[in-house]
């Protein structure tokens, strides 16, 4: 146990100088006395809180709550706000703004009197960034997820954001939905605040944060309208006070083993293929290598047992009520773990006691799964020396072994006006490749994975094909896309070196990904490689460029990985 002295705050507010005259003085001015805040631990709420991030659009409310537990609890509350990583709006990648996020948070968590931090997030990016930044910090620390939308509605049927949007995208592009159809989709696919309610990235990550221990359990999967959300904000605030006092951080929590649990739940719940790149990265700065081999050994033995979208049927709020992550991770004991310490002060395995799946065809039991193997798998060869991913339980399984010509673009721009071309020369066996979509060609490796059709081919009726590129995807999205190719095309990886009509071969059985040119040619056709000039000559973009590594690194700054620490600050 800590005392009231050794609280990092004591620092600013406990000492009797000229500068602890100040920092009490200014504690004044902002209407506070030496009862609020003498000899308490000072909780920062981070809150990604936005008027331009709907998912988000409730967070301030929950901040409230929050406030109540920690007062609940005998400690201080201040909310600060922290950048707003809003996956619809911020171009050209959110992912650009993960690592500034992590910077941002480690920072004002080292430079202010914070003994403890609440995190408040939810949306994709944020989850990553907020983790790997108090990791970095390594104070006390817990994440309070922003919870899944409600599902939508349209004509009578369920509609689940990202998922829905592309399939009906097609249709409308085939000429199957009417542009009136199309705007009553429009007005009926976001019904409330919260992250997106399939088992996208957001929902995603935030469960393998619950898992890592980060979070408390049964936290991840709340409905954001849900009373039991605002109940759980009150219950992270007493808990951190807690935590300060007995000197629980992130450090504490997480190893190895804490991160063979969190692949373990991703694959189980068929989970975004973006949580590959970000758990590497959150990994990375907790001092835990994370190769991608790591993800296969465990996709191999890990039942998918979620039964959501975009790989099933249902949605985030069914989840829910069929029992949550808790149901699903103790259907998987014998896989997990379970001694690994949480923020809530147990184990793992202690507080997945008593969870049960209440509808089966919701939650599988494991005699009954979605798929015997995980949601995602990791592929290598000549095409992808450093590794590529794709998700097989979202792609037409026809196209699980596949060789076929390519079809080459270079820019994502290049590729959407082809699609809607007639005269494109294209057959469902052909090979759709994007280049220039990575980490630095994006920049910010944006979403452009699930590459659109074309045209022509939807009229026929075809729904999906294979489809390559070093962009990720969204974890809302499905087909036979492979993405993450590294090295990327930007730096002259091999993608770099396809041209339309070399055949590769594509053997995910196999977890292989091969470009079928002889090694003379490719040579040759290297030595004619030209370096592209950079995306973003100046500010963060540059930084950005210049510190950023590649997809199966987990594109964090190469200056920030590991566990490396920095001094307190001076208070003089």
């Amino acid at each position: 146990m800590r005392s009231p002295q050794n609280l990092r705050s004591h620092r600013w507010f406990g000492v009797d100088t000229m500068r602890g005259f100040g920092h009490r003085s200014r504690a004044r001015q902002l209407g506070y006395t030496p009862e609020d805040f003498s000899g308490k631990p000072v909780i920062a709420l981070l809150n990604t809180w936005s008027e331009i991030n709907p998912c988000h659009s409730h967070l301030r409310e929950r901040a409230e709550a929050v406030k109540r537990g920690v007062w609940q609890a005998g400690g201080f509350p201040l909310e600060i706000p922290t950048l707003s990583i809003t996956e619809t709006y911020m171009k050209p990648s959110p992912m650009l703004f993960r690592n500034l996020l992590a910077m941002e948070v480690e920072e004002v968590l080292r430079s202010l009197p914070v003994d403890g931090t609440v995190l408040l997030g939810g949306c994709d990016k944020t989850t990553p960034g907020l983790i790997m930044g108090a990791i970095s910090m390594n104070l006390p620390a817990i994440f309070f997820p922003a919870g899944p939308m409600l599902r939508g509605n349209w004509n009578g049927q369920p509609l689940g954001s990202g998922t829905d949007i592309w399939k009906f995208w097609a249709e409308k592009t085939a000429g199957n939905i009417s542009d009136c159809e199309w705007q009553e989709m429009e007005s009926g696919i976001a019904r409330s605040p919260g992250h997106c309610m399939t088992m996208g990235t957001a929902s995603t990550m935030t469960a393998i944060t619950e898992t890592l221990g980060l979070a408390l359990p049964g936290s991840s999967s709340i409905p954001a309208p849900d009373s039991n959300h605002i109940r759980m904000a009150a219950a992270c605030g007493r808990r951190i006070v807690e935590m300060v006092w007995h000197d629980q951080t992130p450090s504490s929590i997480l190893s190895k083993e804490s991160f063979d649990n969190a692949i373990t739940a991703d694959m189980a719940i068929g989970g975004s293929t973006n949580a590959i790149i970000h758990l590497v990265a959150m990994a990375g700065r907790a001092g835990i290598a994370l190769p991608l081999e790591r993800f296969d050994i465990i996709a191999r033995r890990t039942p998918m047992l979620a039964d959501l979208r975009p790989s099933g049927r249902y949605l985030m709020e069914d989840f829910y009520y069929a029992g949550g992550l808790r149901a699903l991770l103790n259907e998987l004991r014998d896989l997990l773990h379970l001694d690994c310490p949480t923020v809530s002060g147990k184990t793992l395995g202690e507080n997945l006691d008593g969870a049960r799946i209440v509808q089966p065809e919701v939650i599988r039991p494991r005699a009954n799964p979605v798929a015997p193997d995980g949601g995602t798998a990791i592929l290598f060869g000549t095409l992808a020396p450093n590794g590529a991913v794709i998700k097989p339980t979202a792609a037409n399984p026809n196209l699980l072994v596949h060789t076929g010509p390519a079809v080459v673009f270079d820019g994502y721009e290049a590729l959407e006006h082809a699609m809607a071309d007639p005269n494109l020369d294209v057959t469902s066996d052909h090979v759709l490749v994007l280049r220039n979509a990575g980490p630095l060609g994006g920049p910010g490796m944006p979403e452009w994975g699930m590459l659109p059709l074309p045209k022509k081919l939807l009229d026929q009726g075809i729904r999906d094909m294979v489809r390559i590129s070093d962009a990720r995807m969204s974890g809302t999205s499905y087909g036979a896309c492979v993405l993450h190719v590294s090295p990327e095309s930007f730096i002259g990886g091999p993608l770099a070196l396809v041209r339309t009509g070399d055949l590769i071969e594509l053997d995910v059985p196999g977890r292989k990904l091969n470009l079928l040119v002889d090694d003379a040619e490719l040579t040759q056709r290297k030595a004619q490689w030209v370096k592209p000039a950079p995306r973003v000559p100046r500010g963060y973009g540059a930084l950005y460029a210049e510190r950023v590594t590649q997809a199966e690194q987990g594109c964090d700054f190469d200056f920030l990985q590991g566990t490396a620490l920095v001094p307190e600050p001076e208070i003089h």
